[in-house]
């Protein structure tokens, strides 16, 4: 891959000072005189030693033996809170032994880290059990952990804070679930699995159903028989879309100009008109320089109530074949509201159709022969299974994530799975009838239209443990994602609240992995803010990939600055993290390979960087390999420098029961990387000189080895 810009990732994501020689003392892992002293993990305290706690032994008259300590806490209407103090920004989890008996379905309760709230679901237990409240996020300095109250009821007995333990994410599958899948889609397949927990990919959606509309002068002339704009310029008319108006008066709905564009006829103004679908594509281009790698469509635009061929399987074929990018797509099909107002097969006024819950649509019907949703549905995935088929044929494979969104908020009442909380149709009728429906789609596209270029791609949410219901099953489902639009609050990383928010979401990335046993890639196939390149870096949320929504009308989630900071996009781009267009590997969708061919590289043995700026200058930032094959600042052994290095020398040595060389982290530092990182006033041993070193060198200021 092209090496990219470090300086801003190596400023922001270590927290370096601009410091340039060796002896200066390292920041990572160490206090300032006066500073608090760093908490040692794992911490446990009692719950009734947390500040504010009130000593329990009973909850009113109901005894749990066997708690630690002098009793517990039982926190009703007033919180409990405690600090841990931490050297630098990272994740943690928190496990709470604790009972709770008031709801036999379960409560949910909320820990507050530093005012941001985390929720779980706490099931009911009349003894002590421990509660996983997932990976939280805490930031250098003193750090406050407070139970609130606004659910509470719960015990707890005492509370274990530790170094969260990331999951291995290589196990996550790159075969496709679809055994007949066809060799474009088994490549890319394998390319995403070969970058995946190591990059991110790039991504943007594209404006669907007709927007982003540029009006022109070109007009049909009856008497001349052209398509003819204020110039005179002729344009190429479709000779399959002839129609006609109310009165009559023929008209083709499509004509081509010299340049490839096709224009449609606007029935209000009687000219023709184009989408400008690159809108957003060629922002980001004149922003950063590089355009995404995975370009976001949407079919919605071939419900039967209302079928127009927007032309996105073209578009589709022209980014692959001709751009070499990978092609993602939604699925926003509509049905009738009311179903009296349709007659199949008939148009429909697009004000009477909707993708909400707010129909009579009965969607378990679409199983069910004889049924009005099931004749419908069928040409509903008949529409769909045509445009498809257009990419099969072309060679083109395809992320496919169809009925998205589908748990939507959590659930209204005391069923989880019920579809109380859902906002599309497609699931309103809950997590047993989506999963059927899935299925329903997938065996149809599959088995009836032999459709074997498809990646299926499944929404989860992380509301609960009961979340994971709604996953359809490790053979049926290739990749999951989660949709982030949260720009206006809970962000984890200390700064400002409000936004953009640039969170990285870490805890929901390591729940959706747990909730498929960590057998599938986790990807943010939808967002509103891009996470920031340092948030990522420091929460280990390794998604597969980020996709902005489109700009519209009613919200910029490209350029509006409530929804975008973009020097945070520019940074992301140009980073080594992220993967652009230019740098998918030429035989992408044949071998699936994650080489590039690029000319530069990342920072490895006597290599020099270039960033990715129009001025293309070098840096310094080299590194140099001895006669015993040493890597200097390699300390992960990937045959790379960057700041996961630093990262794994700083938890060698803050926590070596997990990253030392004998550790029980799948990640540990190996002897190798030892003698790797050990690269400033060499030979001296690991210390967090060696992490502040590799820091310098990605910053261009010096070489590896520093001597002191």
């Amino acid at each position: 891959m092209k090496n990219k810009l470090k300086r801003t990732l190596s400023l922001t994501a270590a927290g370096i000072m601009a410091a340039v020689q060796c002896s200066t003392p390292a920041l990572s892992g160490s206090f300032a005189a006066g500073e608090d002293a760093a908490t040692a993990f794992p911490y446990v305290i009692e719950g009734e030693d947390m500040k504010d706690a009130e000593l329990w032994t009973d909850i009113y008259n109901t005894e749990i033996p066997g708690y630690s300590g002098k009793g517990f806490f039982y926190f009703t209407a007033k919180p409990a809170s405690f600090e841990i103090t931490v050297p630098e920004d990272g994740m943690y989890s928190i496990v709470v032994r604790g009972a709770q008996i008031l709801n036999q379905e379960g409560r949910q309760q909320a820990v507050s880290i530093n005012g941001i709230k985390y929720i779980t679901q706490a099931a009911y237990s009349d003894e002590w059990v421990d509660y996983d409240f997932g990976m939280v996020r805490m930031n250098k300095g003193v750090n406050t952990i407070e139970f609130i109250c606004e659910y509470g009821y719960m015990a707890i007995d005492k509370v274990t804070v530790d170094h969260a333990a990331f999951p291995d994410l290589s196990k996550a599958s790159g075969t496709p679930v679809d055994k007949d899948a066809t060799p474009e889609a088994k490549a890319l397949m394998a390319y995403l699995k070969s970058v995946y927990g190591k990059n991110i990919l790039s991504g943007q959606q594209e404006i669907y159903g007709g927007g982003h509309s540029i009006q022109t002068t070109i007009r049909y002339d009856a008497n001349a028989d052209k398509c003819l704009d204020s110039e005179g310029v002729e344009y190429v008319i479709d000779q399959e879309s002839w129609d006609k108006t109310e009165s009559g008066e023929k008209f083709p709905w499509h004509c081509t100009g010299p340049d490839g564009q096709v224009y449609t006829y606007s029935t209000q103004n009687r000219n023709y008109t184009y989408n400008d679908y690159d809108y957003e594509v060629r922002y980001i281009k004149e922003l950063t320089g590089e355009e995404p790698a995975i370009r976001g469509f949407d079919f919605g635009s071939y419900c039967p109530c209302y079928a127009w061929d927007d032309g996105v399987a073209q578009r589709m074929i022209d980014w692959t074949k001709n751009k070499n990018g990978i092609c993602t797509a939604s699925w926003h099909i509509n049905v009738p509201k009311q179903k009296s107002d349709y007659t199949l097969g008939e148009p429909l006024d697009f004000g009477k159709t909707t993708y909400t819950e707010n129909t009579d649509f009965v969607t378990k019907n679409c199983m069910v022969k004889g049924t009005m949703e099931y004749d419908y549905f069928q040409l509903c995935m008949k529409n769909l299974a045509a445009e498809i088929k257009k990419l099969q044929d072309a060679g083109v494979p395809l992320i496919f994530r169809p009925f998205h969104e589908a748990e939507g908020n959590p659930s209204k009442t005391s069923d989880p799975l019920d579809g109380s909380g859902a906002w599309f149709w497609w699931a309103k009728e809950g997590a047993a009838v989506y999963n059927q429906l899935w299925a329903f789609l997938q065996d149809t596209l599959t088995n009836e239209y032999g459709l074997h270029n498809i990646i299926w791609e499944q929404n989860l949410y992380a509301w609960s443990e009961s979340s994971a219901k709604w996953y359809s099953g490790d053979d049926r489902v290739d990749i999951v994602g989660f949709d982030k639009y949260n720009c206006q609050y809970n962000r984890h990383d200390g700064k400002q609240q409000g936004v953009p928010n640039e969170d990285a979401e870490a805890g929901i990335f390591y729940a959706l992995n747990k909730w498929v046993n960590g057998s599938k890639m986790v990807s943010m196939p939808e967002n509103d803010t891009v996470p920031s390149l340092s948030n990522m870096t420091v929460e280990h949320a390794y998604w597969l990939y980020f996709c902005p929504w489109y700009d519209s009308e009613q919200a910029e989630f490209l350029r509006g600055k409530e929804y975008q900071d973009p020097k945070t996009l520019t940074e992301l781009y140009k980073s080594d993290f992220c993967i652009t267009l230019s740098e998918l590997p030429k035989d992408l969708f044949t071998n699936g390979s994650s080489e590039v061919t690029s000319t530069t590289t990342k920072p490895t043995a006597t290599t020099t960087t270039t960033s990715k700026t129009t001025t293309a200058s070098t840096s310094k930032a080299t590194t140099t390999t001895s006669a015993q094959n040493i890597l200097y600042g390699d300390a992960n052994c990937d045959k790379g420098v960057d700041m996961a290095d630093a990262v794994l020398i700083m938890q060698s040595l803050s926590n070596p029961n997990k990253y030392g060389i004998n550790g029980s982290d799948p990640h540990h530092i190996t002897e190798q990387g030892r003698i790797n990182g050990d690269c400033c006033g060499t030979p001296n041993g690991l210390s967090n000189k060696d992490a502040q070193a590799i820091q310098i060198m990605l910053l261009g200021i010096t070489e590896l080895p520093i001597k002191e």
